[in-house]
Parts: structure tokens; sequence; C-alpha cells
């Protein structure tokens, strides 16, 4: 009897030994998803309305032990992109803004841009891609309503002005139906118009797997994907294998080593340098869940894109090392929609309405989209 600790205590110390080395091999292997990168911003001083200096620095730069409340910390970020909205007020284009409460109890914040002349001839609706907010279409938006375009963007779960701890989707599948519910509002309130959804990178797989259903396809007209996050890569296969466990166990977690520091999206300095400067924007690590549920709805589009039957318009950038343009292209060959069209970018990047050539990109978009809503309106 006296012996029989000893066999028990080198149990311990091996499953010790294992929980260390298999931590150790998971801050290796998630080095991980190729979206998940993080740039620095810069820091920005500002002085409030009663002369305090309050000084913004990105989410990366902020120790998360410091961080105090995600309910305060989202209600700051909505209060930020309302101010923003404001700013923009007046001119040729009428801006508004809404709180679109799900079925979750979760206020997302969404935006409008109207055309103050001329006549309206259909809707397209904004998905931003991960970590970034609607708002940072505003000028595709306007360019869109200079076309005869109402344009509508909602910022989901956790991102830009929305309830969430900022960067965490605790399930994209919540995303979709969001999506579904705010696509119904939109319509129902401009019944006349063909209504179009535009999606970037993870907004564009949010949109996709949004129109195989049915009822999608009665109410939306065409689907526009900018390097849509159909096919993605991990570091190591494993990754794929470890994520949905770990997700559920640690889902907030971020892995600071898991960062690509530098990754590029876009080939103009200023339009990365005010990307990753704006608060609006998560620049920390990749969060477990995020990453297993993005993870989960490429995998779920890879097996049923041949259920696809909206018309779309897919572009990629050949040089893009966040998203596969070869997912893009599975797309074109295999959805059974009558209306289909690729584009692909030689050399372009991620972020392709932030790339220089972005004026040429709006107008192809803005082609196809003149040429579908015309045959609707006939």
């Amino acid at each position: 009897m006296s012996s029989s600790p000893a066999p028990m205590m080198l149990t311990s110390g091996a499953l010790r030994s294992l929980v260390l080395l298999l931590q150790g091999l998971l801050l290796m292997l998630l080095l991980p998803f190729r979206w998940g990168y993080v740039l620095q911003g810069r820091r920005s001083v500002e002085r409030s309305k009663d002369g305090k200096v309050v000084v913004r620095v990105p989410a990366a730069m902020v120790p998360q032990r410091i961080v105090r409340g995600e309910q305060d910390e989202a209600l700051a970020r909505r209060a930020m992109a309302i101010e923003r909205v404001r700013e923009t007020e007046g001119g040729d284009v009428r801006r508004g803004y809404s709180v679109f409460v799900t079925s979750r109890g979760e206020g997302l914040f969404t935006q409008s841009w109207a055309p103050v002349s001329g006549d309206i001839k259909g809707v397209v609706i904004i998905l931003h891609g991960l970590n970034e907010h609607s708002g940072r279409y505003n000028s595709f938006a306007r360019k869109l309503n200079a076309n005869g375009l109402k344009v509508y963007g909602m910022d989901w779960t956790g991102h830009g002005g929305s309830d969430g701890l900022h960067g965490y989707v605790h399930s994209l599948e919540y995303a979709v139906n969001d999506v579904k519910v705010y696509v119904e509002k939109v319509v129902a309130e401009n019944p006349d118009f063909p209504c179009f959804l535009f999606g970037h990178s993870t907004g564009g797989a949010i949109a996709l797997k949004a129109a195989l259903d049915p009822k999608m396809e009665a109410l939306v007209n065409g689907i526009i994907l900018s390097a849509p996050a159909i096919q993605v890569q991990t570091s190591h296969p494993i990754v794929g294998v470890l994520a949905p466990v770990f997700s559920f166990l640690v889902p907030k977690y971020q892995f600071g080593a898991a960062c690509k520091t530098g990754l590029p999206v876009c080939r103009d300095p200023e339009a990365l340098a005010a990307k990753y400067a704006d608060p609006l924007v998560y620049t920390g690590p990749i969060r477990i869940r995020t990453g297993s549920e993005i993870l989960r709805i490429s995998s779920h589009l890879q097996q049923n894109l041949c259920r696809v039957n909206l018309p779309f318009l897919v572009l990629h950038g050949t040089a893009d090392t966040v998203t596969d343009p070869e997912g893009s292209q599975k797309l074109y060959d295999e959805a059974a929609s009558v209306d289909k069209s690729i584009k692909l970018y030689d050399g372009f990047l991620h972020d392709l309405l932030f790339e220089p050539e972005r004026e040429d990109i709006a107008r192809d978009i803005i082609d196809w989209l003149t040429t579908r809503y015309g045959s609707c309106l006939e």
C-alpha cells in the first residue's frame, strides 16, 4: 500500500506534461488562419467637450485585463459610429442610421446612404469583412448613390457600432440569420426596387450562405462578392480538428503568437494606414471561436456551391494572401446560376475597394449592377 502513491504522482506529472505539450503545440500550429493578421495603428489624441484629453489606441495595444465591460466598450464604439454619420450629413447624399435589434436582443448598428436628387433605381446592402465595419465603405456607397442606388450597411455582431465583444463572433449563423431579417426589412421599406447584396471577405461568405435560402431568392436580385471567404487555409491540417474543441473551451481567447504582423491587404499605403488607425477596426489577435466559425462556414459553402442560383459577380485579386482566389473560381465553376460572372485582377490583394485601382473596380461593379437593375425595371 505504501508504494501505491508513486504511480499516481507519476501519472499526474505525465498528464501535466502532456497538457503543457499540447498547449505549446497549439500555439505553434494556430499560427493561424491566413486572415489572422495584425498591424499596429497609431495613437490619436482628441479633446472631449469638457476639455479632457482622450487618447485612443488600437485594440492590439490595449492589455485585455484593463478592458472594463464588453457592453460599455460596444456603446462607445456605437457613439463613434453615430458621430461619423452625423459629420457627413448634408450635400448631395442623405445619410442616416438606426439600431436593428435581433431576436437575441443584440443591437446591430445600421446606416444608409441615399441620393438627395434623382430617381432611385435599386438598393444595395453592404456586408463588411472581418474586423472592419460598414462605415469604411462610405466612398463606395456614394459612388453607388451617384448611379441611382440607395445603399444600406449593417455592422454584424461584435463589429463596428454593434453589440458584442470587439472582434468576437460566437456564431456566424447568427450573422447569416441577421442578414436575412435585415434584407426583409430593407425590401419592405423599398418594395418597388430591385435589391442586391454586396459582401466582402467574411461578409461575402455570410451573404453567400444567406443566398442559399430559397426565401432569399425571392427578395434578392443578385449578389456581388469581393474576395469572399469561400476557401481559407490554415497553417496545419490539425488546426481544423483542434479549432472547434478549443473554441468551445476558450472561445474568446486571443492568440497573440498567431498574428502575422504586416500582412498586406492592399497596395495603397495611405489606405492601409487609415484602416489600422481606425478605432472601429479590430486590430487584435483573432479570437479562437471567430476563427473556428470562419473555417466552419467556409467548409459549408464549398460543399454547397452547386446550390447557388442567384445571379452573381465575384471579384478576387490573384495575389490575395487572406482568402484564396481558387475559392472564387470554384464558385463560378460549380454554381447553378445561369447569370454568373467572375473578374480576377492580376496582382491585386485582398481589400479590392481600397486598392489603387479602386475606381476601375467600382466601375466594374456598377456596370454589372446597372445591367441587372435596368432589366428588373423593364
